[in-house]
């Protein structure tokens, strides 16, 4: 109830701080005066809501106190400030009738003044007899009395002199289709009402400045009110979203631990509209703790689109989460103090700079290897992957040996590189895991979770043909894999061994499966072709000695 409370007074709350720097810098208006008042109302009604709380944790006590006393300006300023406001105070009209007396005087005095032309309007119309005659204003002229040329004309029999003396009317300005005349009193009263609009603006823009000069003597404790508001606003909307989400308190400690259990993608789970269980949580365990599957570098590989990077994200996301006072999105969450959070996640390029997105990606990786202490969360996103396949290999190779080695910070490694698994075996820290997929019928089924082990595939054709890409295209594509992956690459990747031994452990598996591959292949292909009931003797020993070339070329 009381975080409904707050909340409700809170949407009432404007920037108040705005405002203030507006009126400090001699740019505000009538409307930053009505902001500071209703931001100051709804401060004391919090204050108010606070203060019946029985207890009040330290923090919201705290606030109460910060918010302050600020009912003398609320006052001032609502009996000041009419209901409708202009923009600029220039424009006037925005002091309330009964503030000031000197201004409601004017004000009489300007609007009765025109109810006196209306009266002078009827009156000339009566003593000339011409029921068009109109007094009208301009900012040449003034007031004036304005006829048509034809009654002009009657009016100005035996000349402008006789016409004065008729009716008191001075000529001033003959135009095509009318005549302009003046008189004393009409120029008496045009002066009483010019003077009357000017001095009723100069007492409105006087109170202006009065407020304003008011408001910025109190304008420290305004702030550090608004401030407070503000510290209430993120707790409440935190609270809120804790509540509605199901996120959970998270521990902290000194000890460089992140162990998270069922986390999940804040923003992500708030965009999936199939309600609570529809996001796949998954747990991280970057606590050191490598016998239990939880060093403080993790490699995670997986299939295009299972989820990688989501996984990644969401725990950094809930490393800021925690460390800004907020509950997160996990079922139980340990974090240690994170000092600093990199982050190389995506493609861009500068090229106004003259940085091609690859230059970018080594710029931004630079700098996490050169910064990152042990306090510090790295989430790095396939590292390597925009320059020819050797190159980023070794480049995602060394990153990892030296983040293990010499910046020793929790990291979690997202890569298509999976030979990078076969480090495990020589980094103590480090942990392989992989985002898992399940193959049905021919089809891949992306699960969104993460579980030990390391990926043999990565699926990038399958994820094309779900792009769209053209059945023939995803057709030739499978096939080159194929041939690619019987073919010439283990040849490669056992002479690059030679020269980087670090790669040896890595290549050796794949380079005898792809030479056991190419060597069966021609074997088997005669081997199917030939009908043993139907060969004669001749053909039988020909058919040997096919073989025997086929497997030693």
């Amino acid at each position: 109830a009381c975080r409904t409370d707050l909340r409700e007074i809170l949407r009432a709350a404007p920037d108040m701080e705005r405002a203030l720097s507006r009126l400090a810098l001699g740019r505000g208006g009538p409307r930053d005066l009505a902001t500071i008042r209703a931001g100051l109302d709804a401060a004391t009604r919090l204050r108010a809501r606070l203060d019946e709380i029985a207890a009040p944790p330290a923090e919201l006590a705290a606030s109460g106190t910060a918010i302050g006393d600020h009912h003398g300006t609320t006052e001032l300023l609502a009996g000041a400030l009419a209901d409708e406001l202009p923009l600029a105070a220039r424009d006037g009209g925005f002091v309330r009738a009964g503030y000031s007396d000197d201004l409601d005087e004017l004000r009489t005095l300007r609007d009765e003044s025109r109810k006196h032309i209306a009266a002078l309007q009827s009156r000339y119309a009566e003593e000339t007899g011409i029921g068009s005659l109109k007094v009208k204003h301009n900012n040449v002229l003034g007031y004036f009395v304005e006829v048509g040329s034809a009654h002009a004309e009657r009016l100005m029999e035996g000349g402008k002199e006789a016409a004065a003396e008729r009716h008191g009317l001075i000529h001033r300005q003959t135009m095509a289709n009318a005549v302009r005349f003046t008189t004393v009193e009409l120029s008496e009263l045009d002066d009483r009402i010019a003077r009357a609009g000017e001095r009723s603006l100069a007492v409105e823009l006087e109170i202006f400045e009065a407020l304003s000069g008011h408001v910025l003597a109190a304008g420290e404790a305004i702030a550090e009110a608004a401030r407070a508001l503000a510290e209430l606003d993120v707790a409440a909307g935190l609270a809120e979203l804790a509540v509605r989400a199901r996120y959970v308190r998270p521990a902290l400690s000194e000890e460089p631990v992140f162990r998270i259990s069922g986390g999940r993608h804040p923003v992500v789970e708030a965009v999936l509209d199939d309600g609570p269980g529809a996001f796949v949580a998954n747990g991280c365990d970057l606590s050191g703790d490598a016998a239990a599957g939880a060093g403080r570098l993790w490699l995670v590989t997986g299939p295009n689109m299972a989820g990688k990077s989501t996984f990644l994200r969401q725990n950094a996301l809930i490393a800021i989460l925690a460390q800004i006072g907020s509950f997160v999105p996990a079922d139980t969450a340990e974090i240690g103090v994170v000092d600093r959070l990199f982050s190389r996640v995506g493609a861009a390029d500068d090229l106004a700079r003259g940085r091609s997105t690859f230059m970018v990606e080594m710029v931004e990786a630079a700098a996490i290897l050169n910064q990152a202490g042990p306090r510090a969360l790295v989430i790095l996103d396939e590292i390597g992957r925009g320059t020819a396949t050797f190159d980023g290999l070794s480049i995602a190779w060394a990153t990892v040996e030296h983040l293990h080695e010499e910046n020793r910070c929790r990291t979690l490694f997202a890569t298509h590189f999976h030979e990078l698994t076969s480090l495990a075996a020589r980094l103590p820290q480090l942990s392989c895991h992989t985002m898992r997929v399940k193959e049905w019928n021919d089809d891949i089924v992306f699960l969104h979770e993460v579980g030990p082990g390391a990926a043999d595939r990565s699926y990038g054709i399958h994820v094309g043909k779900l792009a769209g890409l053209p059945a023939a295209v995803v057709a030739r594509a499978e096939e080159v894999l194929r041939l690619l992956e019987a073919g010439d690459q283990a040849g490669a990747l056992t002479r690059l061994a030679d020269d980087l031994p670090l790669f040896q452990a890595a290549v050796s598996a794949v380079a005898e499966e792809g030479g056991d591959a190419v060597a069966a292949d021609p074997v088997r292909a005669l081997l199917a072709g030939a009908d043993p009931d139907a060969l004669s003797p001749r053909e039988a020993l020909d058919l040997i000695y096919r073989l025997r070339a086929a497997m030693d070329g």
